[in-house]
């Protein structure tokens, strides 16, 4: 026996080693080199505005900046994974923990680049301060060339002298164990400008430059920053860098008409080529410590709007290439589908699909109910159901009619079924007018929601609950129910607070039952080649506004973080949501996904079953709706579609893709079916930490309608679990 335990354990230390290697050669192999940017939410050192400006051609080199606000981002769980800290922000003071945490970052070998302010950060700490080289003293303002003087270094390698207008850094408490590198010369006196310096195993780099865009924008600062952050990192996080970097994929452009140039650019933007979803993914940035994977892609998913689940964790995706212009009105039969998606092997991707329906026209949006999905097709909403047991929907009959179809971006959209048993759902400006369960409703753009009751029309209830400031293609809830929107044209937040039932009969009470809590403005891009007509950098086409409503992800982001895509710009954006009285504040989180791909065009981010976030990728060089563009405003003439879009051969007719964001330190997803034949796994399911499980079972045990059950659901009551 003891033989035998010996050898086991020997086998079984065999096997750790084994992982080890395989873990330890993951870690070795090619990848960016991923630098974490703490800025501040300050208007004078406007770090979220001047961050893109290097990020984009950074990226492109395979350096990624992570934006982040948070200070307590200082802490060593955090900054292990990254390979380098660069600072641009006004924070005063430092706690010990993170003064300790930053410490031991860099004499442990990774890299450090104050920029510009970060020479003003952290005044309470010496160890800062020396650590940075020296601290700002004062400062005038003017433009000027600071010199090289130590061009043979290698943080100097390629750098060019550049002009710029900035403020004229004057520094005091200078550390001497540094090497100045540039020096600002004025007069007789020559102030140290660029510098570097060593502290344990770790590399400083450090620059006074940058006070604002006149120095972001410049190729030059661009170049200066690469260079000392290329000096500053590990050895390893280089050999791992030049490894990645020789794979990254080269944008062809070509010259094409109908490209509009709403910004009058002085270089009109050009056309760019579209990538395989390989090459693709070379150019979409996530967090450091997540994975990109792709799902689905073209041939088999062209122009996904939006994605469900049902209860076997099957996914569904609705294709709709009539979007925008091909509208239907006389027959509502048209080109788009609803295919089932599904990983039959266990590879991660997709190899079984199936069409549910086809034939229709511009659908937005699904939702499960009543053993068949209702679907947002203005003028209608469709229930269409499968009575054979085949997949494909046999079923098909009206519930709603009166959706407006004078702009196809602003029809109805987002459809979700609620904890409140209840469908909710979100339309723009082309709103409703028609009958509901009997009664006459009228409305634009806003908040609804109406009973999933298929045997009669809509139901035999319909509410109306809060009027948006704006176009509206975003719906979202908590795992407390509380209700959130997404509207175009800078608001990119919006929380439901009161429905407009309780201001009826008010006198002198205006009713407001939604208001804007998005915390900023910018869209942080990772290509300046952003094609709006307004809202220029900004939120412009904002649509999810999906919590974070699992737990595979890092306690962060747990019904805390809302992911907002902007198909304009190729984000998906993590909205940081914070209490605040009796509402939420909005606050910048950065994003979850960033592309350098011009086509990206997130549309949908939610959570999925297996817990990872799932994006539908339009993937379309055109994106803009409208309006239409003119020679004064646009730079070309165009003509407006039965859509209300402008229409432009270059909307693309043949793309698409699903892809799913995954946290690598997340336990192996466990495949979930639930049936409304195994009632006890339904309330089991009801314990899940994935909202997705939960609402699911609670769904279909609603429908179910029996009261067997009753029991374990009232020992439920006590669970607290999940709250």
């Amino acid at each position: 026996m003891k033989i035998a335990r010996n050898w086991y354990c020997y086998l079984l230390c065999l096997l750790i080693l084994g992982c080890k290697s395989e873990q330890q050669q993951a870690e070795t192999g090619p990848k960016p080199i991923q630098i974490l940017f703490l800025g501040h939410d300050s208007e004078h050192h406007n770090s979220e505005i001047l961050m893109p400006m290097l990020a984009a051609p950074l990226f492109m080199k395979g350096i990624n900046l992570t934006y982040t606000e948070n200070q307590s981002d200082l802490n060593a769980e955090t900054l292990s994974k990254y390979d380098g800290l660069m600072i641009y922000a006004n924070h005063e003071t430092i706690t010990p923990s993170q003064e300790k945490a930053l410490i031991d970052f860099v004499e442990g070998g990774k890299g450090f680049i104050p920029i510009h302010s970060a020479s003003f950060c952290f005044q309470n700490s010496e160890a800062y301060i020396d650590l940075v080289g020296a601290q700002f003293h004062s400062h005038d303002t003017a433009t000027f060339v600071a010199d090289i003087i130590q061009p043979e270094h290698p943080a100097m390698e390629g750098v060019e002298e550049f002009s710029a207008w900035d403020e004229t850094y004057v520094h005091h408490k200078h550390n001497e164990d540094r090497t100045v590198l540039m020096k600002r010369v004025e007069g007789d006196h020559h102030e140290p400008w660029t510098w570097v310096r060593e502290q344990g195993e770790g590399r400083v780099f450090y620059t006074a430059s940058g006070h604002d865009e006149k120095a972001w924008s410049k190729p030059g600062f661009h170049k200066m920053i690469e260079q000392g952050v290329l000096w500053a990192v590990s050895d390893q996080a280089i050999e791992q860098w030049q490894a990645y970097v020789r794979d990254i994929p080269k944008l062809e452009y070509v010259d094409k008409d109908s490209i509009p140039n709403y910004e009058k650019r002085d270089l009109a933007p050009k056309y760019q080529l579209p990538l395989s979803p390989e090459e693709s993914k070379k150019l979409i940035q996530v967090p450091p410590d997540f994975s990109l994977e792709l799902f689905a892609s073209e041939p088999d998913i062209i122009n996904p709007i939006a994605m469900d689940w049902d209860e076997k964790g099957r996914l569904w995706v609705i294709e709709t290439v009539d979007y925008p212009n091909t509208v239907r009105n006389d027959s509502g039969v048209g080109d788009d589908r609803i295919k089932i998606c599904e990983d039959t092997d266990g590879d991660g991707k997709a190899d079984k699909f199936t069409i549910f329906a086809d034939q229709l026209n511009i659908p937005t949006s699904l939702t499960f109910v009543n053993g068949g999905v209702v679907v947002s097709q203005a003028p209608d909403f469709l229930f269409l159901k499968d009575t054979d047991g085949d997949d494909k929907a046999d079923e098909r009959k009206v519930l709603v009619n009166g959706w407006g179809t004078f702009d196809t971006h602003a029809g109805p959209s987002n459809l979700k079924y609620g904890i409140d048993n209840w469908i909710w759902g979100v339309v723009g400006y082309s709103g409703f007018e028609g009958t509901i369960g009997g009664k006459n409703h009228q409305f634009g753009q806003g908040i609804y929601r109406l009973k999933p009751d298929a045997s009669e029309p809509a139901g035999n209830r319909f509410e109306f609950l809060t009027r948006t400031s704006n176009n509206t293609w975003g719906l979202g809830f908590t795992e407390t129910f509380d209700v959130f929107a997404s509207t175009a044209n800078n608001t990119h937040s919006v929380f439901m607070g009161i429905p407009n039932a309780y201001y009826e009969n008010v006198d002198g009470l205006p009713v407001s039952g939604s208001t804007k809590i998005d915390g900023h403005y910018i869209m942080q891009t990772l290509t300046p080649n952003v094609r709006q007509v307004d809202v220029w950098g900004g939120f412009t086409a904002a649509a999810g506004h999906n919590f974070y409503t699992a737990r595979n992800f890092p306690k962060n982001y747990w019904n805390r973080i809302a992911f907002v895509c902007e198909p304009t710009g190729g984000v998906v954006h993590t909205a940081i949501l914070e209490k605040e009285g009796a509402g939420f504040v909005e606050k910048n989180g950065g994003n979850l996904l960033a592309s350098a791909d011009e086509w990206v065009s997130p549309v949908e981010a939610r959570v999925g079953p297996d817990g990872a976030v799932w994006v539908a990728d339009w993937y379309n060089f055109i994106v803009q709706h409208n309006p239409t563009p003119t020679l004064e405003r646009g730079g070309y003439e165009a003509e407006t579609g039965e859509g209300n879009a402008y229409v432009n051969p270059l909307r693309d007719r043949q793309h698409g893709r699903i892809w799913r964001i995954v946290y690598k330190g997340a336990e192996p997803d466990e495949h979930m079916s639930l049936s409304m034949e195994d009632p006890e796994g339904l309330v089991e399911a009801l314990n899940d930490d994935n909202m997705f499980w939960r609402l699911t079972a609670q769904r279909l045990l609603v429908e179910r309608g029996e009261t067997d059950i009753l029991p374990e659901l009232l020992e439920l009551v006590e669970n607290k679990r999940n709250r």
